[in-house]
């Protein structure tokens, strides 16, 4: 491959952040033909705010023709916008591996995985969390390619409402990336209105789910989804117009920047909590955080902002999504009342461990739900796997997601870094053995699957007790308890629901940070059966009598 065919495919995306360029992946120019080379300088002119990305970056020769259509309309004629690719395989043009290897399906790993069953990470699961959404349908991970593709078809999502044209289309992550609207079907293309199409379905998505699971809607959302005249969308927006809009997943340029290849995030709600909030890219660690920084970038007088880092930190690109973040309509926990998506609180990024989880959320007045049966007012955790992974002893010696999720693999006499982000336990020589020399890969995985099973135990004993615990509560409330016994009760379903439900929502069974984990799941187990005592002890004769 020439060093020119290299540089020539990502310049179109010079203005994706900057610019104001209109972009709709539904509304893309098909057919068009391909537009000549623009002289660069000209976008410059108006684009000034990026061209030092752009002009002192690898892709400084790329141009902006390569990945934008329309763009000799739009320089004849300035009210003539644009448009920019947003699919992966544009940059797979010249980046053939990185894309094969991000749209392959891990085979290992099985689809479709309910979570809620016997053989899966959580059994009581859906005792657990009665009423929410997620209770209808929580499937395991599986390869990112589908991302998009899952969130319109989970159970929760939209009532059902988008489906796939058949089961076949479960397995095809080219078609999931490339032609994902004709692989669904939606049951009513006239309506907008979020309803349920299917028996045992919610429609529990909002417009923040979708910033884990594309950025095709980079330039019409502003900083952290607010409303704006210039924005299409925001975190009120119909949720169906929305989803619609959306084709593609994991846009490679939400960890790399199209003007300049640096390492950047776009996520808000992180640049929030890093920069805007002061606490740092490793909170717990003051001395990395001074070490790894990010600067936070605004374009179009503060409509967005991107976070570029002064090195690359593949913890912090995977903490984009893989967080514990607020994403849905809530609780007052001081009023009572209901928070709305008007609210900023439902694009949020707590970033702290999950010892001082509840905390942070107290101080932000703001839970997910309240229990069908206790009605204590609980969390909704989501994947916590870069808070889980602070202060291991991988984090400490300078582990990186990369290092088992993206290792650098070889192909023939190149070297390229593998993006199909699976678990090390489907990749073991590539990754735990290139640390650990002295295992072989079977030794490998025998010391993961003992950390995980043992977890797992943990986590299995912690539910048990939290399912006593719901139990005793609606024993206890049958019976005349207080109301005064019964709230000390919800704070203790508050704790032990929090230090559970962190590891069953954590993706690595304990493994990113066993010894967090396993103190965390014992003062779960802890809470419950304080909470049991507390409400026994209520319901006894000697007890009513005081």
């Amino acid at each position: 491959m020439s060093k020119k065919l290299f540089l020539s495919f990502a310049a179109a995306f010079i203005m994706v952040i900057a610019g104001g360029l209109y972009f709709s992946p539904a509304d893309a120019q098909k057919g068009a033909p391909a537009d000549k080379p623009v002289k660069v300088g000209q976008c410059y002119d108006c684009h000034s705010d990026i061209k030092e990305f752009h002009s002192s970056g690898k892709h400084a020769k790329v141009n902006c023709s390569t990945c934008h259509e329309g763009l000799n309309n739009h320089l004849k004629d300035v009210s003539s916008k644009p448009v920019t690719k947003m699919d992966l395989a544009t940059c797979g043009k010249c980046h053939k591996e990185e894309y094969e290897s991000l749209v392959s399906v891990d085979i290992d790993s099985r689809a479709k995985v309910e979570k809620a069953t016997f053989k899966s990470r959580s059994p009581l699961f859906d005792k657990l969390l009665m009423p929410h959404g997620f209770t209808k349908e929580h499937a395991e991970p599986r390869s990112h390619v589908f991302m998009l593709m899952d969130h319109l078809i989970v159970d929760r999502a939209y009532g059902g409402r988008f489906q796939l044209k058949d089961w076949k289309e479960i397995g095809d992550a080219k078609g999931a990336e490339k032609n994902l609207w004709s692989t669904l079907i939606d049951k009513d293309p006239a309506s907008s209105d979020q309803k349920a199409f299917l028996p045992q379905t919610a429609t529990a998505a909002n417009p923040v789910c979708f910033q884990c699971k594309t950025q095709d809607m980079i330039l019409d959302w502003k900083y952290m989804g607010d409303k704006d005249p210039r924005a299409k969308w925001d975190r009120t927006s119909k949720v169906v117009e929305f989803a619609r809009k959306m084709s593609h997943p994991m846009n490679c340029f939400t960890c790399h920047d199209p003007h300049s290849t640096q390492p950047r995030v776009v996520r808000d709600a992180l640049i929030q909590a890093v920069v805007d909030r002061g606490e740092g890219t490793y909170p717990y660690d003051k001395e990395k955080s001074k070490k790894i920084t990010m600067k936070k970038v605004t374009f179009r007088d503060g409509f967005r902002a991107i976070g570029v880092l002064n090195k690359p930190d593949s913890v912090l690109l995977c903490a984009q999504c893989h967080v514990e973040y607020t994403c849905n309509p809530g609780i007052n926990t001081e009023t009572g009342k209901p928070v709305g998506m008007d609210n900023q609180v439902t694009n949020f990024f707590s970033w702290v461990n999950v010892f001082d989880y509840n905390k942070k959320m107290a101080d932000q007045k703001y839970k997910d739900f309240r229990h069908a049966t206790t009605g204590a007012a609980l969390s909704k955790l989501q994947h916590p796997d870069t808070e889980s992974f602070w202060g291991s002893k991988h984090e400490k010696a300078g582990v990186e997601c990369k290092d088992c999720h993206m290792p650098r693999v070889k192909k023939g006499s190149k070297s390229y870094t593998w993006h199909g982000q699976k678990s090390a336990r489907y990749m073991l020589k590539d990754t735990c053995v290139k640390c650990h020399p002295y295992w072989t890969a079977k030794e490998a995985e025998y010391q993961v699957d003992a950390i995980q099973n043992y977890i797992k135990g943990k986590m299995t004993k912690a539910e048990f007790w939290l399912g006593q615990f719901i139990d005793a509560f609606a024993k206890a409330k049958s019976r005349g308890v207080s109301e005064v016994t019964l709230n000390e009760a919800r704070k203790l379903h508050d704790v032990a629901h929090t230090y559970w439900e962190w590891w069953t929502a954590e993706n690595s069974d304990g493994f990113h940070n066993p010894d967090a984990a396993r103190e965390a799941l014992a003062r779960s187990i802890d809470a419950s059966q304080k909470g049991i005592k507390l409400l026994n002890d209520a319901m006894t004769p000697a007890t009513a009598a005081k």
